[in-house]
């Protein structure tokens, strides 16, 4: 079904970006989705097309025509998924490391999308055609907790949740290196690095802004476990910032450095080498039920494959 809305620019908002001002609204639509729309005439204002970085001015009118969702090209998978909870509005996924969230090129089936939709017959059209009722992404190597609406209702409330920063996300990381202080704040600017451009990077100007608050749960001889809370949402910004104060995450990749196995394995070298992604758990989520009206609050105990590293490291630093 064709959806319809009709915004009026207020004087604090004049100003701002077309496409940054509907972001803010809550529509349930993505803001790439939203420079779609505007581009092709189904957003105007006063009656006109404009381009996405148009900015607005106190009393615009902004007519917005969102057409109905196209069939959803992705097949249902049964796939196993760990739910930690579920009612008629959403669920609630233990998401497995390895598992990609949403369909894109080379990563058609096995998703989560593809095993979701075998889950439940209603998500299609909810959020839009290639991430039905997902309110929030995780990297395929992070674990975790991740929300699944299953009406416009509701996806539209845990989207303004998540938007607002008022639903809580916390993640437990593995770093390298002792972490000194036991608690901190990291605030700078994050943006796509200017010399490898599928990279995130920490930049002087013309980044946006990036917090992160963390606190020490445990420490072991080279390594730290912390407890991260995200004070804003920028792609990798966890892996980002650790990297950035020298205690980048166990196991990335692109932001970590890479290990150096001495000739005679150790058992933590050993645990290491098979560990083949970021020790990265999203293990605590709360949000406010936009049907129940009331808080709710989750926690999930990582994988098999980081409590492995875990404990190896707490035996390693009582010896």
């Amino acid at each position: 079904m064709q959806k319809n809305y009709c915004f009026f620019v207020t004087d604090e908002e004049s100003g701002l970006r077309i496409d940054r001002f509907l972001t803010k609204k809550a529509l349930s639509l993505s803001r790439s989705l939203i420079q779609k729309l505007i581009l092709s005439g189904a957003i105007t204002v006063n009656s006109k097309k404009r381009k996405p970085h148009y900015l607005l001015k106190a009393d615009d009118q902004i007519d917005v025509t969102v057409p109905p969702p196209q069939p959803l090209e992705v097949e249902k998978e049964n796939i196993p998924i760990d739910i930690v909870y579920e009612d008629r509005s959403l669920m609630l996924i233990n998401k497995r490391p390895g598992m990609v969230v949403h369909p894109a090129a080379g990563n058609r089936t096995g998703t989560l999308v593809n095993a979701l939709l075998f889950h439940c017959n209603d998500l299609s059209g909810i959020g839009g055609v290639e991430r039905p009722g997902i309110v929030h992404r995780l990297d395929k190597g992070t674990s975790g907790l991740l929300l699944v609406a299953k009406d416009d209702m509701t996806h539209q409330s845990l989207s303004k949740q998540f938007k607002e920063r008022s639903m809580k996300k916390e993640y437990l990381v593995l770093v390298k290196g002792e972490v000194k202080n036991q608690k901190g704040r990291i605030e700078t600017l994050i943006g796509r690095d200017p010399f490898h451009r599928k990279k995130m990077a920490v930049l002087k100007e013309n980044g946006r802004t990036a917090v992160t608050d963390y606190s020490v749960k445990e420490r072991f001889a080279g390594f730290t476990l912390l407890e991260i809370g995200l004070k804003t949402g920028r792609t990798h910004q966890i892996r980002v910032h650790m990297a950035h104060i020298k205690h980048p995450v166990v196991g990335d990749a692109i932001y970590g450095r890479k290990l150096i196995i001495s000739k005679k394995r150790s058992e933590l070298e050993e645990a290491l080498l098979s560990f083949n992604r970021q020790a990265l758990h999203a293990f605590r989520l709360g949000f406010a039920h936009p049907v129940q009206k009331k808080y709710m609050e989750f926690e999930a105990l990582p994988p098999s494959d980081m409590q492995k590293i875990i404990e190896v490291l707490r035996r390693e630093t009582k010896e």
